[in-house]
């Protein structure tokens, strides 16, 4: 007897039940100045115009210096810090840039804002600014805990940032010869 109520209910549950409603998506707003969204070139047909997404939510758990869980609308979510890369976990100032980061704003709110794009991991591509207005991207590499990407961003502003960094020789840049995250991964995957 109760096999046959354990059966009728899973079959309930496999036909009858509607699926749990999904979290709305972050809000989407155009990213060009005037509000408008951007025209896409006739050559670039093929990929659709980005759009700012931006969402609040808490961090609720930080993997590295440069990726966080932050929670939105009740489902953790896993941000790349854009622009920048921090050193892996076992690479030399691996283990300060996540405390760094953590001390930042593990369990705080925070503000994400992305053109929408994901990487090759699915982890949202963005930027983190805490409450108090503190842009998390910027302060790691300050602290000398990061690189600026250069190879994904042309950001000046975060190259003077790292170049002060280097001259003061903060964090990573005490070495006499840092090894920058992307060298160290490519290193690792030819071994």
């Amino acid at each position: 007897m109760a096999s046959l109520f354990l059966l009728a209910f899973a079959v309930y549950f496999a036909f009858f039940r509607k699926a749990p409603p999904t979290a709305p998506l972050p809000e989407k707003v155009p990213s060009s100045a005037t509000g408008e969204t951007p025209k896409v070139k006739k050559e670039k047909k093929k990929s659709a115009p980005r759009y700012l997404t931006v969402f609040e939510g808490k961090v609720i758990g930080v993997k590295d210096g440069d990726t966080f869980e932050v929670l939105y609308d009740s489902i953790p979510e896993r941000v790349r810090l854009a622009q920048i890369d921090c050193p892996e976990k076992s690479q030399a100032f691996g283990k300060n840039a996540r405390q760094y980061a953590s001390d930042l704003c593990f369990g705080r709110i925070v503000t994400v804002t992305s053109d929408g794009k994901r990487d090759r991991y699915g982890r949202i591509v963005g930027t983190i600014t805490t409450q108090d207005g503190l842009n998390v991207n910027e302060q790691l590499v300050k602290a000398g805990l990061a690189w600026h990407y250069k190879h994904y961003s042309k950001s000046k502003t975060l190259d003077a940032i790292e170049e002060q960094a280097r001259n003061k020789k903060l964090g990573l840049w005490a070495d006499k010869d840092p090894i920058a995250p992307w060298e160290w991964r490519k290193e690792r995957r030819r071994k």
